[in-house]
């Protein structure tokens, strides 16, 4: 009798063996204003269990920034998060009152500035080398976003994205199949059952994501 399909384990804080470079997410985070689905990996030489504090940047809230599951980050992908906006409705966009002494006696005009919302990142997007997420945006799912790419406007879902600014460059599927794989939704079936199938989701055609869907 063949062994059933085990499958990785989501908890595993290094799951490459000998690669300590690579590091889930999930297990990882620990800030309330970061949510990442499981099996999300973020690749990097250097040092990346510190991604909070290196790889999202200005993150004082009240915006969350949010990944989905299978997501794959590259090496010095970085998140710039809303608070990093300055005024730019005067004539100078320096915090003054950041600096101390009586120039804090104006903090309310560093308050209430803009907010582009929550960064929403789907489920299976691949960010490359050193791109970077501008704040209050959304990566669509199945996305790709190329190294080096400042996004800062929306990614379609499986869009393909490059450049600064980010430009989208072409669609990885058709609209029909893209919809079609957007309802099989194959990030959400049951990880046993998905164990089952990792051929057909990472080789297959739509048609054989259909034939593989849970029933």
């Amino acid at each position: 009798m063949t062994d059933p399909p085990v499958p990785a384990d989501p908890n595993r804080l290094h799951p490459v063996p000998g690669q300590p470079r690579v590091v889930l997410l999930r297990p990882l985070v620990t800030s309330p204003l970061i949510e990442v689905g499981e099996f999300t990996y973020y690749d990097d030489p250097d040092d990346p269990t510190a991604f909070e504090t290196r790889n999202v940047l200005y993150h004082y809230g009240p915006e969350r920034l949010v990944i989905g599951r299978f997501c794959a980050l590259g090496e010095g992908v970085r998140f710039l998060m809303n608070g990093a906006n300055h005024r730019m409705d005067g004539p100078s966009t320096f915090p003054f009152p950041i600096m101390g002494g009586s120039w804090a006696d104006h903090a309310d005009l560093l308050t209430g500035l803009p907010s582009r919302g929550d960064t929403v990142v789907g489920h299976d997007v691949w960010l490359g080398y050193r791109a970077t997420v501008m704040p209050g945006v959304r990566v669509g799912n199945g996305a790709v976003v190329a190294s080096g790419a400042v996004v800062v406007d929306d990614v379609p879902d499986y869009g393909v994205v490059g450049g600064n600014p980010a430009r989208l460059l072409r669609h990885r599927h058709s609209p029909a199949d893209i919809e079609r794989l957007l309802e099989l939704a194959w990030w959400d079936w049951p990880l046993d059952h998905l164990t089952r199938h990792i051929r057909t989701v990472m080789s297959g055609g739509v048609r054989d994501l259909e034939d593989a869907a849970p029933r």
